[in-house]
């Protein structure tokens, strides 16, 4: 499976992440993953982070994405965005494979 299938980072998002480790100075990696949890079953994660053996990578220049296998599952085919209006400032995982999502974005069931 190519990594840059399992997640599209849009470029918005892309240019947010750089900047954060530009600020925090951060020599990791950015981890994706799906934990249990939430108002819907299942979370989203985010956190600076080291590879693990059997992550998949995407690589975005100077900053590496890592996702581990499980969550790779529940990331197939979304798409993580970054959104600063009205309504707040942060990261948005667009989820086509969500059968449920709570109201603050940050859980989903499948």
């Amino acid at each position: 499976m190519s990594d840059e299938q399992i997640v599209t980072i849009t470029d918005k998002a892309t240019e947010q992440i750089k900047k954060i480790f530009q600020e925090q100075g951060e020599d990791k990696g950015l981890r994706l993953a799906v934990i249990g949890g939430g108002c819907s079953g299942l979370s989203y994660k985010i956190d600076f982070d080291n590879k693990k053996d059997n992550d998949n990578v995407i690589d975005l220049g100077e900053v590496k994405v890592f996702i581990d296998l499980k969550s790779t599952i529940y990331l197939k085919g979304v798409v993580l965005d970054f959104k600063d209006g009205l309504n707040g400032k942060g990261f948005v995982f667009q989820n086509p494979n969500a059968a449920n999502t709570c109201g603050c974005g940050e859980s989903f069931a499948v």
